[in-house]
Parts: C-alpha cells; sequence; structure tokens
C-alpha cells in the first residue's frame, strides 16, 4: 500500500513539473513578443506611431499570444507550430519597422 502511495505521488510530481514545463516552454517567443512589445511602446510614446497603428500592432502582438497559449494548451509545442509562431513573429516586426518608418505621424 505505501509504494501505491509513492508511485502516485511521484506520478502527480512528474504531471505536475510536466505542465509547469510547457508553460514556459518558448523563452525566446516570449523574449521576442516583450522585445517587439517595447518597440511598440517606444513609437507610440515618439509620435512615429499614430493611435490607430499602434492599435493594429497590438491586435497583431494579441493574435501571436493567443496561439502561444493554445499551442501551449496540450503542453506540447510542436516544431511545427514553433515555426508557425517564428513565422508570425517575423511578420509582426516587419509590420512594426514599416508603421514606424513610414510618413504618418501622431498629432
Amino acid at each position: 500500500m505505501l509504494n501505491l502511495k509513492a508511485i502516485l505521488v511521484s506520478v502527480t510530481l512528474t504531471i505536475a513539473t510536466v505542465g509547469a514545463f510547457a508553460q514556459t516552454a518558448t523563452p525566446r517567443v516570449d523574449q521576442r513578443e516583450a522585445n517587439q512589445q517595447g518597440r511598440i511602446a517606444q513609437g507610440a510614446a515618439s509620435g512615429q506611431l499614430t493611435p490607430k497603428e499602434t492599435s493594429r500592432l497590438e491586435k497583431e502582438q494579441a493574435r501571436i499570444d493567443k496561439m502561444e497559449a493554445k499551442d501551449k494548451a496540450d503542453a506540447k509545442i510542436t516544431k511545427h507550430e514553433r515555426a508557425r509562431l517564428n513565422r508570425m513573429q517575423n511578420r509582426a516586426s516587419k509590420d512594426i519597422h514599416a508603421q514606424k518608418h513610414d510618413a504618418e505621424v501622431a498629432r
């Protein structure tokens, strides 16, 4: 009986550890997302981004965050999912650059 309890505790701890790891399995994605949020905030503060541009870029970041959460829901980010997140972040980065360097400025 004691052996069965030890096994159950061990399995429970293993599952909890895997679940916790799945939540932090994307440090590059998270860091890149934070960098892009900073670029958007800096552009809004400097006037390089209009409120409309800022809103659109924030929504794009929210879509990436939502997709990441969905991918993490099954406790494993596959190579395909990671590549898709990377492509989404590449597109968002290009969009941020384009909007910050266009002729529109906040008034």
